[in-house]
């Protein structure tokens, strides 16, 4: 059964998803960086320089949210990045974000599926993500639909929670997530269901290998999962053939 942030309800996946990013998006830069103690920057800035050597001049940033992903992709100069999200309301504070520091030029955001991505195929140099294929409601889907618009020689790029697997950060991290990130997450947000969710779709995530293998069906190759902060997150590359 599929993990959905709204238990008592009979919407899709999709549908509960985009209600609840557009429930908690006034609230949703602060928690990340307040929940992650900032590390959450720090983890963007690591999955970004992992494009360097690609020097993408155009970058999809899937379930972009309010624009954190998208603005961290400025550091590789590219000519155009658009942003990709469900949710209206997280698109709302990602446009006025983008315009105060005048970059919407360069950023525009959408309104979008993830796994039904309004583009052509071979459109973009890389496709980013951080911290929403998780949210997906059929995984294989949104990552082949990442793949499709990927040009050949292109790179996508995911950062994702995972699950730490040596002892005693495993423990330690699970105690946080279930007791502590919840009741953090209830206080600011007032939405009780929000930071439930995410340590169970955390959970529930195909992490590390598992990961590695639903990527390589969706298409891609050289494909690679880098652990961060003793595997809270993960980076996983992979390539489109040319």
């Amino acid at each position: 059964m599929a993990v959905v942030p709204y238990k008592d309800k009979d919407t899709s996946k999709r549908e509960q998803v985009a209600e609840m990013f557009d429930n908690i998006s006034p609230k949703y830069d602060l928690l990340n960086h307040v929940l992650s103690g900032g590390i959450d920057i720090l983890w963007r800035k690591r999955a970004i320089r992992e494009l360097r050597p690609y020097a993408p001049k155009t970058i999809l940033d899937i379930a972009t949210g309010t624009g954190d992903f998208a603005l961290e992709s400025l550091a590789l100069n590219p000519q155009r990045v658009i942003g990709v999200d469900i949710s209206e309301g997280m698109l709302a504070i990602g446009r006025q974000k983008m315009k105060k520091r005048g970059v919407d030029h360069i950023i525009e955001m959408r309104s979008g599926d993830s796994e039904g991505l309004p583009f052509g195929n071979n459109e973009f140099d890389a496709v980013i993500v951080s911290f929403g294929v998780r949210n997906f409601e059929n995984l294989l889907k949104g990552l082949t639909d990442m793949y499709r618009v990927t040009r050949p020689g292109g790179v996508c790029v995911v950062l994702e929670f995972s699950n730490p697997r040596q002892f005693p950060f495993k423990q330690l991290y699970g105690f946080y997530s279930r007791t502590i990130l919840p009741l953090i997450g209830r206080l600011v947000s007032k939405d009780a269901s929000a930071y439930t969710y995410l340590p169970e779709s955390v959970q529930a995530f195909p992490d590390g290998p598992d990961f590695l293998r639903i990527y390589e069906a969706a298409g891609f190759t050289n494909t690679r999962w880098i652990p961060l902060t003793f595997g809270v997150a993960s980076i996983y590359i992979g390539q489109k053939q040319s």
